[in-house]
């Protein structure tokens, strides 16, 4: 709808995980590097978590799509399966169809792993959403991790899911299958507003864009707080943003839009509530205050009986160190609106008067 007011060829923010829209963040090439070195070097069980909505699918069907011919693949993307289901499923996947038992599918399964692996070839199972597999589909795909030669694994396997993906992993049941993790990596949110700016950029100009200065700096930047740096949820920003431009007849996307679908999808960013008051009050009287620092330093007895040096010097002291001292005796009380600030002068006066300092030749009053 707004794609020609705009000057772009398609929508540049929908939500399906179009691998021609991938953006690649540090986070997302560590994740890529860590894929191909595990998947080359036959480590055999890679662990890929992240947040919602931060590209892993995306990612993983780039992946797929860059991935020699030589290299079979197969991809389960809905984890609620039982085990029998499961290995149906798998065995679809790799084609395999002379089987009636388990047993029977597992042999058949090792026959093709085993001539696959002979001839230097890579065998993949990728399971996307997998932190919503049930603990006996997981215990399965240990097992599975027992196709092996002497030197190499011949299934390889990337296990994808959100961050709950590591407490399941950490199940005491599952321990064999977590030591099993050869690599581990996190696709992390957009960490700032400039990488927010260029992940809009990049999308406007795969689409066809003829200007990538659509969104106004206010707009991105309001933009980054409400989604938090994730992806989808920036695209869901974006897209309606556009719409609610193009219904306006605004050739720039300002924050007030932003601010308006922000509202309507109830993604505003988080404030931290901080209930606005005055400072705290102090419990003690000047006096009160030097009395305790000088009892807490040693510069008096239980009975008031000073070290014998100057005022001056112990209210030289006491100015210099009462900053930081005094966060450790004051509470949160009522403030006293009437009570004028305590000057340096004051406090010395208030010492000496309190016995403690040396005028009275360490005698109490």
């Amino acid at each position: 709808m707004y794609a020609e007011f705009y000057g772009l060829k398609e929508l540049p923010f929908a939500l399906t995980p179009d691998p021609r829209y991938i953006y690649f963040t540090p986070s997302h090439t560590e994740v890529m590097a860590n894929l191909h070195y595990g998947i080359e070097s036959g480590k055999g069980l890679i662990v890929v978590t992240g947040e919602v909505g931060t590209g892993k699918t995306t990612m993983l069907r780039w992946v797929m799509q860059r991935l020699d011919r030589t290299v079979l693949v197969a991809y389960i993307f809905n984890p609620r399966l039982s085990v029998p289901e499961f290995y149906q499923h798998l065995a679809t996947l790799f084609d395999i169809q002379n089987w009636e038992t388990k047993s029977d599918l597992l042999i058949e399964l090792g026959k093709v792993l085993e001539a696959r692996h002979s001839r230097g070839l890579r065998t993949v199972l990728i399971v996307d959403e997998a932190h919503g597999l049930s603990p006996d589909v997981l215990e399965e795909i240990r097992l599975l991790c027992n196709f092996e030669s002497d030197t190499a694994k011949q299934l390889q396997i990337v296990l994808t899911g959100q961050p709950e993906l590591r407490t399941v992993l950490n199940n005491p049941d599952l321990r064999q299958l977590k030591q099993r993790v050869a690599l581990r990596c996190d696709v992390k949110a957009l960490p700032n507003v400039e990488e927010t700016a260029q992940y809009i950029a990049s999308r406007l100009r795969v689409a066809g864009a003829e200007r990538v200065s659509i969104f106004s700096p206010g707009a991105v930047d309001y933009i980054f707080r409400c989604s938090e740096g994730i992806p989808r949820n920036i695209n869901n920003l974006c897209d309606n943003a556009l719409l609610n431009g193009f219904a306006s007849g605004a050739s720039v996307i300002s924050r007030a839009i932003v601010e308006e679908v922000a509202e309507t999808f109830d993604v505003l960013p988080r404030t931290q509530n901080v209930e606005e008051r005055e400072s705290p009050a102090r419990i003690f009287q000047a006096a009160g205050r030097a009395e305790l620092w000088a009892a807490g330093n040693g510069h008096g007895d239980a009975h008031g009986n000073g070290n014998g040096r100057s005022d001056d010097a112990l209210s030289a002291e006491f100015s210099s160190t009462t900053s930081r001292l005094e966060p450790d005796i004051v509470v949160n009380e009522y403030p006293r609106r009437n009570e004028s600030p305590t000057t340096i002068e004051e406090l010395g006066a208030a010492f000496s008067r309190s016995g403690l300092g040396g005028g009275n030749n360490g005698q109490s009053l």
